[in-house]
């Protein structure tokens, strides 16, 4: 297989390539004094902003407060591939599982709106983050992933979807769409955009102020509870508290078991040619993945790189966050190479930036977006690296909870939904790193055999049996 030395990754620049765009550290003061207001937000993240941008709008006599410990967008808002889609980290099945196929077919039609939605935002508002909708291409590249693609095809038509949003393209239509190795055709999902991560979160922020909002940043939070946010620089009254941490959870102690920290890891090239991009594709800045088990997402940016990353990267013992930990070269060879293996064209290009970051993963992998009205606390998160469409779902979701305002949003079952901790250590870390190991040799195996694997069929009814019901 074809790739660059891991010198030429380490030369690589160590921060995110959307952070060129935007201030790498806090604009906005911090905290001075105390503060009494009606909503206190913990978080400058996507789920943060977005919360905090609708309750602004909903009831503007709203005294709404947002604290950041570093910057708007630090974390996996200005760090992620910038795949805004109609996708979920639970599957529609799962959704009907814990409801019904009624629910479930107003679930399916909730995100296809979703994305719009985040659209019709970024217009209104004026954020510049290069949104481009041009759908994703999901290659299809052994027999192992093409049963997963057809199930999944087949699964959301029969949950309302048309062949207008996801169909099945032929290895020719793929051909034409982009030129990926050892490509069997893929799948073809109308609703979503690529965009710039790092702008979308920064252009939030603008708007949330614009309605009222107060966004401080340098400002961590080391108590939450009922009422009251104290942090390192003074203490926040509040009649509603929401938690938006995500991944930073973790740091919590209170939280420390509700969601884990997995790493991401990504990479950038410089801009390609022209005749680069008439070999490889993507005319129409379609983003691009396939049906592996190990997680690889990528997109043609604005500027014409190539950005990509791929899930995989161990996980710390203790849910520790290693700040830094995400700009290693240890493990981004393993990325490059991959990169390389769908396009050896690449094979030689510069990389420009190598960089990653911590998503939060609940331990039946579905997202919660949480409120008790009679404590005034509320936390969202767990979207397991899917959050750039699904936290504008979950913003709008807590402002109806906040509001009491019972709504579509508010009878999904994401919402409100009781939490399952995570297993003390060593149980955690056995757990995930047998779980990584054993998708990694899944799809080592489904390469190998051109047949579904074995090994990843029995990890999913384990995984199941262990949350204690047939659900995820």
């Amino acid at each position: 297989m074809p790739s660059r030395s891991v010198e030429s990754i380490v030369g690589a620049r160590p921060f995110p390539l959307w952070w060129e765009a935007i201030s790498r550290k806090p604009t906005r003061p911090p905290l001075e004094d105390p503060a009494r207001v009606d909503v206190a937000i913990v978080g400058g993240g996507y789920s943060g902003l977005w919360t905090a941008y609708y309750l602004a709008q909903r009831d503007p006599s709203l005294d709404i407060a947002l604290i950041e410990r570093d910057f708007v967008g630090y974390g996996a808002s200005g760090r992620n591939g910038g795949w805004c889609y109609a996708g979920f980290a639970a599957d529609a099945s799962a959704i009907e599982r814990l409801s019904s196929t009624e629910t479930a077919r107003r679930w399916t039609r909730a995100l296809l709106e979703m994305v719009d939605e985040v659209s019709s935002v970024v217009s209104k508002e004026g954020i510049e983050c290069d949104f481009h909708q041009g759908g994703i291409i999901e290659l299809i590249r052994n027999g192992g992933q093409a049963h997963r693609a057809h199930h999944h095809v087949s699964e959301l038509h029969r949950l309302g979807w048309t062949t207008d949003d996801i169909r099945l393209l032929t290895p020719a239509e793929t051909a034409d769409r982009i030129a990926a190795t050892e490509t069997h055709g893929s799948v073809f999902i109308a609703q979503a955009a690529s965009l710039q991560p790092a702008l979308l979160a920064t252009g939030l922020a603008r708007a949330a102020e614009s309605h009222g909002v107060t966004i401080f940043e340098n400002t961590e939070a080391t108590e939450i509870k009922p009422g009251h946010v104290r942090t390192n620089r003074g203490s926040i009254s509040a009649r509603v508290v929401l938690r938006a941490t995500e991944a930073y959870t973790a740091e919590m102690e209170a939280h420390h078991r509700d969601l884990v920290p997995l790493y991401s890891l990504m990479l950038a090239t410089e801009p390609l040619s022209e005749t680069m991009w008439d070999e490889i594709g993507l005319a129409d800045r379609e983003l691009f993945g396939d049906y592996r088990h190990m997680v690889i997402y990528g997109q043609r940016t604005a500027d014409g790189r190539i950005a990509f990353g791929g899930r995989g990267a161990p996980y710390d013992y203790g849910s520790r966050i290693r700040r830094g930990a995400e700009f290693s070269a240890d493990h981004h060879q393993d990325v490059w190479n991959t990169l390389v293996s769908l396009f050896p064209v690449l094979d030689g290009v510069s990389i420009s930036h190598r960089w990653g970051g911590v998503l939060g993963v609940a331990r039946d992998w579905l997202p919660r977006v949480v409120f008790d009205p009679v404590s005034g606390m509320g936390w969202i998160g767990g979207f397991v690296g899917n959050g750039v469409g699904a936290t504008n779902l979950a913003g709008r979701t807590m402002t109806d909870l906040v509001t009491g305002d019972s709504t579509e949003l508010t009878s999904f079952p994401w919402v409100n939904r009781a939490l399952r901790r995570w297993e003390p250590e060593p149980l955690r870390w056995a757990g995930i790193t047998g779980v990584q190991a054993a998708m990694k040799a899944a799809d080592i195996e489904e390469a190998r055999t051109d047949r579904p694997s074995r090994v990843s069929a029995a990890v999913t009814r384990l995984i199941r049996s262990t949350n204690g019901i047939d659900e995820i």
